[in-house]
Formats: structure tokens, sequence, C-alpha cells
């Protein structure tokens, strides 16, 4: 397993070899309050993964919380936008 540093692959920097951005990171441990252990168990990534995950977001943090605002705020306006199924009687 890979503990390299994240990456920039793209515009969302990620744990190297993986899917999985700095972001995600940032939500399950600073906002949702997972421990480390959790998600590198969860996700299957060593704790250095997860601790150079945070430590990229640390050195880079209004960036990262820049684009996790703007990324719920384009969830939130298409929640808005779009009908749901309920608001049709199906």
């Amino acid at each position: 397993m890979s503990t390299s540093p994240p990456t920039s692959e793209g515009v969302q920097p990620r744990i190297a070899g993986r899917r999985i951005t700095v972001a995600d990171v940032v939500v399950w441990h600073e906002w949702i309050g997972h421990h480390a252990d959790f998600i590198a168990t969860e996700y299957d990534l060593a704790l250095a993964e997860i601790y150079a995950a945070l430590a990229f977001y640390y050195d880079h943090r209004h960036e990262i919380d820049d684009s996790i605002r703007e990324s719920h705020a384009f969830a939130e306006q298409l929640r808005e936008q779009l009908p749901t199924k309920v608001s049709h009687g199906l």
C-alpha cells in the first residue's frame, strides 16, 4: 500500500494511486468526526496516507475549504432545481 503524499490529479488533490480526495478525508475526519483509524480501515488506507492527506489540508486549508463549500453549494443547488420522486407522488 502506498504511503505517498497526496498528488494533484486534475483539480482535486488525491491520495496517490487512489480516487479518494484530500477533501473526502477532511470531511470524514474534520466534519463528521471519524477517527483516522476508522477511515483507514473503512477505505483500506494506511494511517500514513490519512495523516499525509490531513497535513496537505492544513498546508492548503483555505483552498480545500473553498472547494468543499463550492461542492456543497452546487449539490444544494441541484437538489433545489431537480424535482424529486416524492414531490411527484411516485
